[in-house]
Order: structure tokens, then sequence, then C-alpha cells
């Protein structure tokens, strides 16, 4: 059961990303059930280090339908699991003026949740523009190249 849960598109937009961490995550077994349902959003999704632990915040997991008696609250914190070293270097990265740690996609590894984690810089609106301009140009080469290989084959 290997795959892409759900991503972080903004993240990707809003950020330039640094470094990557794979990290797995601490849920309960409704939280597991409602991702299985497709459940899960990561949209404005971030990590912060509080007291040498990592914690994601604003990832909504929405409540299972089915449950008996115990229910998750949607946006809780969950505590994100990484080795202590990993934790450190996380820490002193976030420090530096400018960047976060944001969440950028979730996906299933081995049936474990996992959450991959992105040091991450915010990008200027220019920087946006340029990354807009060449997605398009690319787009353009691809067809044009495209279009030249049906003529030719």
């Amino acid at each position: 059961m290997d795959g892409d849960i759900t991503h972080n598109r903004k993240a990707l937009h809003d950020f330039q990303v640094l470094e990557r961490f794979e990290a797995g995550i601490e849920l309960k077994g409704t939280e597991v059930k409602s991702i299985r349902d497709g459940l899960a959003n990561l949209n404005n999704a971030f990590a912060r280090v509080d007291g040498g632990q990592v914690f994601v915040h604003d990832m909504d997991i929405q409540p299972y339908a089915r449950a008996s008696f115990e229910q998750h609250l949607p946006k809780s914190p969950r505590r994100l699991l990484l080795n202590r070293k990993e934790i450190e270097r996380i820490s002193v990265q976030t420090q530096i003026k400018g960047h976060t740690l944001v969440a950028l996609r979730l996906y299933w590894k081995n049936s474990r949740v996992k959450v991959e984690l992105g040091v991450a810089k915010g990008k200027d609106h220019r920087d946006q523009r340029a990354d807009l301009k060449e997605r398009v140009s690319k787009r353009e080469m691809d067809r044009e190249r495209l279009t030249f290989n049906r003529r030719n084959s």
C-alpha cells in the first residue's frame, strides 16, 4: 500500500524548499481510517519544534463517520517521529530568519503514514512569476517537440 495520500501544492508555489525530511506521524485509529477514506488535507500545514519534539499544525483530518465512541479533533497538533539528530538539524535551520518548516505531502510507506517535511524559504512575488514563466515555456517546448516528432515519424 505505497502511494501518495495528499500534496500541499500551495507550499511549492509559495516557498522554495531547501531540504526535505521524512517523518513518521503519531495517529489514533480513527485518524488512520479517515486518511484511508481520503479525508486528509495538508493545505496551510506547517511544523514547529516544541520542547525537543516536532509537531505538525493545521493538518486537517476530518472525523471518521463510523467511529464508535472515541473521536479525534480535526486540526489538533500531531507529533512527528524523527531522530534526535534530525530534530536538532531542523531546529537550527528554522532559527534562520525567513526559514520555516512546511508539510509537503502525506503518503503511505510500508502500510505506515509518513509526512514529508521541507525546510523552506518564502518566495517573492517576482520569484513566483519567474517560476510560472519557466513552466509555461517548458510546456510550449514540450508541445513543439511533440508536434515535430509526429511530423517526422
